[in-house]
């Protein structure tokens, strides 16, 4: 296969529905969703299979699509598709991806339409060459810049902003493509995290707010050059033995060859904003963010929750999975025993018959069961990460009732997210978040808890700064954004219906 783009289906059932999750219509938890994670391997005589594993360990952060793009020095390949990492690339397609270089995605849509064409990477052969991009984050001038470049003739073949990008590139005046890359980076706001691939290179850059994750590591290979590899979370790593061994900065361009790695900053001076969600939610508690692990920040949240709401109880129960290790930070904290209280069920895809649409709860009820006998009769702290539109967290806490429990306590390990994001995670519009609307009390009776109470933002920035200088984006708990442009239709007040 030379040069070619390949696009295939997974029959995959738990993504056969067509709707992305997060849809209205789905039967996802209210949670926020993370746009995608990124991998890329330079140097590897297998790299195909190295970035499956990447892609793997990251799936996580995108169940949508995915893609893999390899280049052998003289062809660049590219194979994509709907649904899992695992049901894409088969034995059969990982073998007619070949090169030693290779960078991949998987994707959950925030920009662009849920479908087979924006999933990445996506290649476009342009003046400077062939160039595959693989794109985490979302630009908030994407109309501005999109409208410049037709203007100027570019031909658009996705809805997806992360194309943008390689057509600015494609559009610059630079003599180098290293110039180009960095030219249009700097024409560009808000968050990405990219990798890209031309016949020969490999290419890293972050935002200069450095709004989301992205690692640099090493195999080192004692017969030849050592191989580099790139990913949004460092939990990928470990699966490639890979070594960490920095993260690419902040308006930071590195560019792998077989000459070595060569490092530029193409912007500099703007003050670092990276998404505390990330700690919050997003990155798997075996990954180091923003140099700071992810499970240390979590649990450190747990015991902040003890020392500014602490109620008296019996258990302090997590709802799995996202609540799990602020709960053992919790209960470390207060004293009170950790037990699992509500089961998870795995195995659950998207879709699913409903034996009767009048059954109440019944998404919750498939997706999580409680253990009666630890619940009955007790006073339970309940341990979520947020709560959005506040519909789950009203299920969990009347399951959790109906268990038996004499009471509910429910303490969320972040503040209350009053605006949407513009920086690539899926967040409702303003009048969709409950507390962008009403008042802790109000939420409260609503969820129907004994008692609520959220993290404050000061105790969530210092669990997860940690002493390494974090500065973090809080704009979904403020409304202020580091950005300049936004839109404004997400950020006005809610009607609201009496």
């Amino acid at each position: 296969m030379s040069e070619e783009e390949t696009r295939v289906s997974s029959t995959n059932p738990s993504t056969s529905s067509g709707q992305a999750p997060g849809h209205p219509d789905s039967t996802q938890d209210d949670k926020l969703r993370e746009e995608c994670g990124v991998v890329a391997v330079h140097g590897h005589p297998d790299a195909s299979r190295q970035v499956y594993l990447g892609l793997y360990a990251l799936q996580h952060r995108g169940q949508e699509s995915a893609g893999i793009a390899t280049a052998d020095g003289t062809n660049l390949s590219n194979i994509k598709g709907m649904g899992l990492v695992a049901d894409i690339f088969t034995e059969e397609v990982l073998a007619k991806l070949h090169g030693d270089m290779a960078i991949g995605h998987t994707r959950y849509s925030t920009t662009g339409d849920s479908a087979l064409l924006n999933a990445q990477p996506i290649r476009v052969d342009s003046t400077k060459g062939l160039i595959a991009i693989a794109h985490n984050g979302n630009l908030v001038n994407l109309g501005n810049v999109r409208a410049k470049l037709e203007r100027e003739g570019a031909f658009f073949q996705t809805t997806s902003d992360s194309e943008i990008i390689v057509q600015l590139i494609a559009h610059s005046k630079a003599g180098t493509l290293v110039d180009a890359i960095a030219d249009s980076l700097r024409q560009v706001d808000g968050a990405f995290s990219i990798v890209m691939m031309t016949r020969d290179r490999v290419f890293a850059a972050r935002d200069p707010r450095g709004f989301r994750p992205l690692s640099m590591g090493r195999i080192t290979n004692p017969d030849g050059p050592d191989t580099i590899v790139f990913a949004s979370e460092t939990c990928a790593f470990d699966l490639l033995r890979a070594k960490f061994e920095r993260d690419v900065q902040p308006g930071e361009l590195v560019m792998v060859t077989r000459d070595g790695v060569t490092s530029r900053h193409y912007s500099t001076g703007i003050p670092q904003s990276s998404c505390i969600f990330e700690h919050v939610y997003f990155a798997r508690p075996d990954s180091k963010i923003f140099n700071r692990w992810v499970q240390e920040s979590r649990e450190e949240m747990g015991r902040q929750l003890v020392r500014e709401s602490h109620v008296d109880a019996d258990l302090v129960v997590p709802v799995p999975d996202s609540g799990v290790t602020a709960a053992i930070g919790y209960a470390a904290e207060s004293g009170l025993p950790f037990r699992f209280g509500l089961i998870r069920n795995h195995y659950v895809g998207r879709t699913f018959i409903e034996p009767e649409q009048r059954v109440r709860d019944f998404g919750v009820k498939l997706k999580l069961n409680p253990v009666r006998n630890l619940l009955e009769g007790k006073r339970i702290i309940l341990i979520d990460d947020s709560i959005i539109r506040g519909t789950t967290s009203r299920k969990i806490v009347r399951m959790v009732r109906s268990a038996g429990a004499k009471e509910v306590h429910l303490r969320i390990s972040c503040p209350p997210t009053i605006s949407p994001c513009f920086y690539g995670v899926d967040t409702p519009r303003k009048q969709e978040l409950i507390a962008a609307n009403n008042s802790i009390e109000e939420i409260r009776r609503f969820i129907e808890a004994d008692s609520l109470a959220y993290l404050s933002l000061e105790g969530l920035q210092k669990a997860c700064e940690g002493g390494e200088g974090n500065h973090f984006c809080v704009a979904c708990y403020t409304g202020n954004y580091p950005t300049q442009w936004v839109d404004a239709e997400d950020i006005l007040p809610a009607v609201v219906a009496q």
